[in-house]
C-alpha cells in the first residue's frame, strides 16, 4: 500500500485497463452485483476529500498529505438487490429474494475481488495503490448521488509511488504460519 503519489495523471489505456480487470472479476451467479465510481483528476478527486475529510484542519495535519495528490481514485461500490434479484431467476431458482439464504454477503465479497484485481492491475503497471475506508458513507453518498442500494466498501488510490513512510502497522509483522494454516484440519 502506497500512501504518497505523484499528481502526474495517468494513461487513459491504464486506466482502462484497471477498470476492465475490475469487471472480470469472479460474482456468484455471474451476478456482477458491483459499481465503480471513478475520480481522474484535481477537481474529481478534491471532491472525494472534501467528503471524506470535511474538516479542512484535520486534512491540513493528515500524516500522509501525498495520498491527496492521487490522480485516479476508485470506489468500489456493491449492489445486493443484484443478487437477491439474480438468484431469483428461472436457472438459480430461489424466487423469494430472501436475504437469509446468503450465509456470506457476496456481493460485498464479489466485490471486494475486483477492488483487488484493481489493485493487482495498479502493481503490475508500475503503479502503486492504496486501499482506504470511508466513514462517513452519507456525506459521501450526498456528494456523489450515490444510491442508497449502493454500498462502497472503501476507496482505491492510484497513482505513481513516491517515496513513502511505511506504515506503523507493519512493525507487527506476520502473524506466524501456523496461526494461519491448517492443513487437513484446525
Amino acid at each position: 500500500m502506497v500512501r504518497n503519489f505523484s499528481d502526474a495523471p495517468l494513461a487513459p489505456d491504464v486506466v482502462e485497463r484497471i477498470l476492465a480487470n475490475a469487471r472480470r472479476a469472479p460474482s456468484a451467479g455471474f451476478s456482477q452485483g458491483w459499481a465503480f465510481l471513478v475520480l481522474e483528476g484535481p477537481d474529481e478527486t478534491a471532491r472525494l476529500w472534501r467528503a471524506t475529510f470535511p474538516d479542512e484542519r484535520a486534512r491540513a495535519e493528515f500524516r500522509w498529505q501525498g495520498l491527496f495528490a492521487a490522480p485516479l481514485v476508485v470506489v468500489p461500490l456493491s449492489h445486493k438487490q443484484a443478487y437477491l434479484d439474480r438468484y431469483a431467476e428461472p436457472d438459480k431458482g430461489w424466487t423469494d429474494r430472501d436475504e437469509s439464504r446468503w450465509p456470506v454477503p457476496y456481493w460485498d465479497v464479489d466485490t471486494g475481488f475486483a477492488a483487488l484485481l484493481m489493485l493487482l492491475t495498479a502493481v503490475d503497471a508500475g503503479l502503486g495503490a492504496l486501499f482506504f475506508g470511508i466513514f462517513d458513507v452519507d456525506r459521501f453518498r450526498n456528494a456523489f448521488g450515490v444510491p442508497d442500494a449502493y454500498t462502497p466498501l472503501g476507496a482505491i488510490a492510484i497513482g505513481r509511488p513516491l517515496a513513502d513512510e511505511p506504515s506503523p502497522s507493519l512493525q507487527r509483522g506476520h502473524r506466524a504460519v501456523d496461526d494461519v494454516i491448517h492443513r487437513g484440519k484446525w
